[in-house]
C-alpha cells in the first residue's frame, strides 16, 4: 500500500504523449510561447479530425515488448534450466516471466505517436511558420 503513490506517478507518466518541440525562429519569437502552444493544439486537433490518431502504435508497442520479453526469458531460462538438467522447464518458466515483464514494460512506457500523426502535425506547424526540431 505504501508504494501506491509511486505506482500512480508511473501510470500518469505512461499516459503522457510526446509533443513537438519548436525551434525559436523569428515566427516563434514574434507570436510568443502562448500563441505557439495554441497553434500546436490546433494542429494536433486537426490531425485527429483528419484520422491520424496520436496513439496509433500503443497496442503494437505493447505486443512487441511482450514477445521480445518472452523470447529473452525463454533463452535465459533454458540456459538456467540446462545447468540443473531441465532446459525445457527452465525455458517455459523464463518465457512466462519474460513475457510478463515485457508486457508491463510496454504497457507503462510512454506511447509514441504514429508517424502519420507526427507528419501531419509537423506539416501543419510548418504551414504556420514554425520549425519542428523533434518530439519529446
Amino acid at each position: 500500500m505504501r508504494y501506491l503513490p509511486v505506482l500512480l506517478l508511473l501510470m500518469l507518466g505512461a499516459c503522457s504523449t510526446p509533443r513537438p518541440i519548436l525551434y525559436p525562429n523569428d515566427h516563434f519569437r514574434t507570436v510568443g510561447e502562448a500563441a505557439a502552444e495554441e497553434d500546436v493544439k490546433a494542429c494536433e486537433q486537426m490531425a485527429e479530425e483528419g484520422g491520424a490518431g496520436p496513439e496509433g502504435g500503443k497496442t503494437a508497442q505493447v505486443a512487441k515488448s511482450t514477445v521480445a520479453g518472452g523470447a529473452i526469458g525463454a533463452a535465459s531460462g533454458a540456459v538456467g534450466g540446462a545447468v540443473v538438467g531441465r532446459p525445457g522447464r527452465g525455458a517455459k518458466i523464463g518465457a512466462a516471466g519474460g513475457a510478463t515483464a515485457g508486457f508491463l514494460r510496454g504497457l507503462f512506457r510512454p506511447s509514441q505517436p504514429s508517424q502519420t500523426y507526427k507528419r501531419f502535425v509537423d506539416q501543419c506547424l510548418r504551414d504556420e511558420g514554425y520549425q519542428v526540431t523533434g518530439w519529446q
